[in-house]
């Protein structure tokens, strides 16, 4: 079960950011809202890893290898180029009170900039309906992991379990140390790609 932990740790580092970002913008994660990224993280994982030992039934378990490790380079080095993006736009919008705009954005590209954009109706509160949407837009790190699983014996079942519980203590800590690494002024989303590019490496 240790490869299924760390596939389910590397998953969950974006639930966690993005649940620190919605606690220092106040914006709270009810229960029902929770399960729903949870439980569509697990699936999305479940899914992803099956279908690779599918393929991997056609084609050599190398190829498959292959193609999925470039697809987590791919990945990951887009999370750190969006997370650069991101400080970009941030020390943009603090020198001399200048604002970036993000209303003509589709509600994709704006969570790319910001994880809180997820409130479209500013309520504060994330309904099951913007929680779907975020779950959606996150979903991207655990297919790549998944596909690239094909012909390395981790258990479907086992990686969705692993990231129900890794998951679910993602979200329970970035509610309660959001401010505090908001605090820092600093984005963290490019650790999540370092960690699927580290993945791709060790595991090629």
């Amino acid at each position: 079960m240790l490869k299924e932990f760390f596939l389910a740790f590397i998953v969950s580092i974006d639930i966690y950011l993005a649940a620190a970002a919605c606690c220092n913008s106040g914006v709270k994660i009810p229960l029902s809202s929770a399960l729903i990224i949870d439980m569509f993280s697990a699936a999305v994982l479940f899914i992803s890893v099956t279908l690779s030992d599918i393929i991997s039934g056609f084609i050599t378990s190398h190829t498959v290898h292959v193609i999925g490790t470039a697809f987590l380079i791919t990945i990951g080095s887009l999370n750190i180029a969006k997370s650069i993006l991101r400080s970009i736009i941030r020390r943009i919008s603090e020198k001399d009170g200048i604002s970036v705009k993000m209303g003509e954005l589709s509600v994709f590209v704006k969570l790319c900039l910001d994880d809180s954009a997820v409130d479209m109706d500013s309520s504060k509160v994330l309904s099951m309906g913007e929680a779907a949407v975020l779950a959606i837009a996150g979903s991207l790190d655990a297919a790549a992991t998944g596909l690239s699983c094909g012909g390395t014996n981790i258990s479907a079942a086992g990686a969705a379990a692993a990231v129900f519980i890794c998951g679910a203590a993602a979200l329970i800590l970035g509610s309660l140390t959001g401010r505090k690494i908001s605090s820092l002024n600093h984005d963290f989303s490019w650790t999540g790609g370092l960690f699927l590019i580290i993945f791709a490496v060790v595991s090629a």
